[in-house]
Formats: structure tokens, C-alpha cells, sequence
């Protein structure tokens, strides 16, 4: 009998699939003893970790798939930045006479203020939306204290998105999307424009993102005055009265000038904002791909652990077996 038990244990000892010699079996025993204990044994031990290899597998799979697409995501966006960066800075030498000539002020008094902020259509760029939209909301608090009437113009999905969840929803006139499919133009900036002064307004406030690096962007309000609020404010004289002009009287002169001055702040934050946009992406995409690296690494590793902790248990199985037969 004891002869017996030994025997019973070293079947049940023995690994998957291995060979069992019918001479170790005591007489009277069935054959199937070590069948079923090798199949109780695959189906419990081995099978749970067969299972947990491929659940790492996979996640090791999806995450070596989303490192690839941010770095083809940073590329792109890399490219784009170039282009429009060369054309934001040209826009600049065209926006910068008019605080001169026409003055700039922000704090006036006037009965109707028009809003526009000027935010992406596409997420994964950081926190320029977030930016402009905090600052649409605070020039929204102090006109509303100056008791002016505010009528909101928004540029962009993501600025939509954000606004019309808030007090402002109910100040919103005109959403404009799809501006930046393409990269902004001053045909389109004049069309944004032209939605901007039906409105009709006596003060507009550009918000968009200035550029300041790939890594950098300083959120701004370009302010723009109407002929008549511009006569209200500068009734001591403007700049532009030191020079002299030839063509159309004073007032058709100074609605041509308030018409351009707002297509150029357009394009001008249009581009600046783009950019902004661009760089900020640039960076969002790097630091995924950082991340996503030092995810992969930790999944590999414990990928290589658990494989190898596997092929271990299973050689010490064997060679259990094995010195239990030979015993």
C-alpha cells in the first residue's frame, strides 16, 4: 500500500503531457490518473497565465500603436509650424501701426461691446482653448459691470464647446468652425471680419493666443474702436490727424480704415492663435511619446517577468516529476 500511495503521488506530480511508465502504476490501478491530474493541472496553474501574457501582449501592442501615431502626430504639426509661423510674423509689421495711429483703449465705456474669441477646432493641443476661454469670461464679467451690452462671435469647435455650458450661452450671436482646416488666409480672416461688423458695434475685443515659442503662447485682447467711438475717445486729436490725406472726407476715411484695421486683427489673431495652436500640439505629442515609451518599457519588463517566472515554475515541475519517478 505504500508502494501504492507513492506511486499515486508522483502521478499526480507529474507534468503536462509527460510520459508515464505503466510499470510505476501499484497493480489494479487505472491508467487515467495521470491523464486527468495533467489536464486539472493545464487547466488551472497554466492557463491563468497564459492568460495574463496575452492581456500584457495586447496593452504592450496598443500602447507601441499610440506612441507611433503622437510621433507622426508631432511631425505634422512640425511641419505645419513653419509655414504659418513665417506668415504670422509678416502679419505682425501689418497690425502694428494702429495702436499708434488710432490708439488703444481697452477700458472705454461704450453701450455695445462685441466678443470674439478665437480658439481651435481640433483638441490635443493643451491648454490654449482653456486660456481664452477664462479670458473671454472675464472680459464678459467687467462689461457686464460696465453695463454694456455684450454680443459673443465664436471662432472655433473647441471654443463653442466650452461657452455655450456656461452664462454665456445665452450672449452667443454667431459660431464660426472649420476656419482652420486650411491655413488661415486674409480672405478668410475678411469673411470673419465681415461676420464680426454686422453686429454693428462701437467696441470689439480680438482674444486669441500670441505666439511666443514652440513651447510658449501669452494670451491677448486686441481691442478695435468703431469711427465713432474712436471721435468720442480721441476728441483731443489722434496720431493720424499729425498726417495728411488725400481722398474721402475724414469720416468715410476713418470707416475705411476701422473696416481694414478689423480684417487685419483678425488675421493677425487668426495666425497667432494657429501657431500657438501648432507648437502647443508639438509639445503635447512629445511628452505622449515620452509617455507612452516608459509605459511600453514597464509593460515589457513585466512581460519578460511573468514569461520567465512561467518557464521556471514549468521546469521545476518537470524536474520535480522527474526526481520523484527516478525515487
Amino acid at each position: 500500500m505504500r508502494r501504492g500511495g507513492v506511486a499515486l503521488a508522483k502521478a499526480l506530480r507529474a507534468p503536462a503531457g509527460a510520459a508515464f511508465p505503466q510499470s510505476a502504476l501499484p497493480a489494479g490501478t487505472s491508467s487515467f490518473l495521470p491523464a486527468a491530474a495533467a489536464a486539472a493541472n493545464t487547466g488551472s496553474a497554466e492557463g491563468a497565465r497564459g492568460i495574463s501574457l496575452q492581456i500584457v501582449k495586447q496593452r504592450m501592442r496598443s500602447v507601441g500603436n499610440i506612441g507611433k501615431i503622437t510621433k507622426a502626430m508631432k511631425m505634422v504639426a512640425a511641419s505645419r509650424l513653419r509655414g504659418t509661423q513665417e506668415k504670422m510674423e509678416r502679419s505682425r509689421g501689418i497690425v502694428k501701426p494702429f495702436p499708434k495711429l488710432l490708439g488703444d483703449s481697452p477700458a472705454s465705456e461704450f453701450e455695445t461691446t462685441c466678443v470674439v474669441p478665437i480658439t481651435s477646432d481640433k483638441g490635443l493641443c493643451g491648454g490654449i482653448n482653456s486660456s481664452v476661454v477664462k479670458y473671454t469670461k472675464v472680459v464678459g464679467a467687467v462689461t457686464a459691470e460696465l453695463g454694456s451690452t455684450m454680443d459673443l462671435k465664436i471662432i472655433g469647435e473647441k471654443g463653442r464647446a466650452q461657452l455655450v455650458r456656461g452664462e454665456e450661452n445665452q450672449l452667443i450671436s454667431t459660431i464660426i468652425v472649420d476656419a482652420f482646416k486650411t491655413p488661415p488666409t486674409f480672405v478668410q480672416a475678411s469673411m470673419v471680419a465681415e461676420k464680426v461688423l454686422e453686429s454693428g458695434f462701437e467696441k470689439a475685443q480680438i482674444v486669441f493666443n500670441q505666439y511666443k515659442s514652440a513651447i510658449a503662447f501669452k494670451p491677448t485682447i486686441t481691442t478695435v474702436l468703431s469711427p465713432e467711438a474712436l471721435e468720442k475717445v480721441g476728441e483731443e486729436g489722434l496720431l493720424i490727424d499729425t498726417y495728411e490725406v488725400e481722398g474721402p472726407d475724414r469720416s468715410e476715411f476713418l470707416l475705411d480704415l476701422y473696416e481694414f484695421q478689423t480684417g487685419c486683427v483678425m488675421y493677425n489673431g487668426m495666425l497667432e492663435n494657429a501657431a500657438s495652436e501648432l507648437g502647443s500640439r508639438m509639445q503635447a505629442m512629445e511628452n505622449s511619446s515620452k509617455n507612452a515609451g516608459e509605459m511600453l518599457q514597464k509593460l515589457t519588463l513585466t512581460y519578460n517577468r511573468t514569461r520567465q517566472a512561467a518557464i521556471t515554475t514549468e521546469l521545476i515541475e518537470i524536474i520535480s516529476g522527474a526526481s520523484a519517478l527516478e525515487g
